[in-house]
């Protein structure tokens, strides 16, 4: 039974209701929902971290507090600039979670996260949130890097016991501006802050790979919009590619030398090259294969559709930080 207007009274219609994208050019954002999160929970994974890194500073790296310092500095930095943009577009996040991880890397780490349990709405806070974090940390690590190289030294390459670190682009840069031309035969023996530094690189280009809810994943979406998920299903296997490459690079050798000499003695003398340089990218198409079993693989959709040209700026930047840093062999042990 329904039950009639009063007689003379003619029922307005009822208004309609717009998309946020066609309301409005810029959509105001809808009220956060009240998310509460226990800062005893970041205190306690912070000071696990901060004993990790502190730890492995230690005994690699020879100073616990330099090291740990550095990288910990970095990391925070990195984190808060997530966090401060997230406030700033009142999007609810957490306060940064640290990741200790003492034995498996030589850092102590796997970085840090911030939780932001909602859909991010907007493209400019999409952009905002995810540049911010690379772009705050690199203004911490390029300084500390300077700074670390300065207190490096140069000296000869040596056949046992030498570490080779991922080569990218801003950090070979790095090191010509600090030391020069450095001879073929010789490299830059990393100081523990330089060493918490180029983690901090390394650390920064795997966040900004283009893929899923990863920064450059946030980046590239707000870039380039849906059309980044078909591209992040493609990205998503490069730690594959990158596995096979350093299989075939570090490998061949191998082989050949038990070709020579026999599998037994070419294996014990060369497995510490192999396992350093395949391990990285074993855990990077790990922890994406968990990513995409849990939903994140795809960037979720936002509201409005366009940035203005200075959030383009950003956003190719961020991307082109991305190129900078990119290190195909990122730890190879001799």
């Amino acid at each position: 039974m329904t039950e009639s207007p009063p007689t003379g009274r003619v029922p307005l219609p009822p208004e309609p209701r717009l998309a946020p994208a066609l309301a409005s050019p810029h959509p105001t954002p809808e009220p956060p929902a009240e998310v509460r999160f226990k800062v005893r929970y970041n205190v306690l994974l912070f000071l696990l971290t901060a004993a990790s890194v502190s730890y492995v500073g230690m005994v690699l790296w020879g100073s616990a507090w330099q090291f740990a310092g550095s990288l910990l500095l970095i990391l925070t930095v990195h984190e808060f600039g997530h966090y401060l943009a997230a406030r700033w577009h009142r999007v609810p996040a957490s306060l940064p979670y640290f990741l200790p991880l003492p034995i498996l890397n030589p850092f102590g780490t796997l970085g840090a996260i911030i939780l932001m349990p909602g859909r991010i709405r907007s493209r400019r806070a999409l952009l905002d949130i995810g540049a911010s974090g690379p772009l705050a940390g690199m203004a911490a690590a390029v300084p500390l890097m300077v700074y670390g190289l300065s207190l490096s030294e140069l000296g000869p390459r040596s056949s046992e016991n030498y570490v080779q670190e991922g080569q990218c682009l801003l950090y070979w840069a790095l090191k010509a501006v600090v030391h020069g031309s450095i001879p073929p035969d010789q490299d830059v023996f990393l100081h523990p802050i330089a060493v918490a530094a180029w983690a901090g690189l390394f650390i920064t280009f795997l966040n900004l790979l283009p893929v899923g809810q990863l920064d450059g994943g946030h980046v590239a979406y707000a870039l380039f919009g849906e059309r980044q998920n078909r591209f992040g299903r493609v990205v998503f296997f490069a730690p594959t590619a990158l596995l096979l490459y350093n299989a075939w690079t570090f490998g061949g050798p191998l082989v050949e030398r038990a070709l020579r000499e026999g599998w037994g003695r070419a294996w014990s003398a060369g497995w510490p090259t192999l396992v350093s340089a395949l391990a990285p990218w074993i855990l990077v198409q790990t922890l994406l294969v968990v990513a995409r079993r849990r939903g994140m693989l795809d960037h979720p959709p936002v509201d409005d559709l366009a940035l203005s040209v200075g959030r383009k700026a950003v956003a190719v930047v961020t991307l082109i930080l991305f190129v900078a840093l990119f290190m195909p062999s990122p730890w190879v042990a001799f």
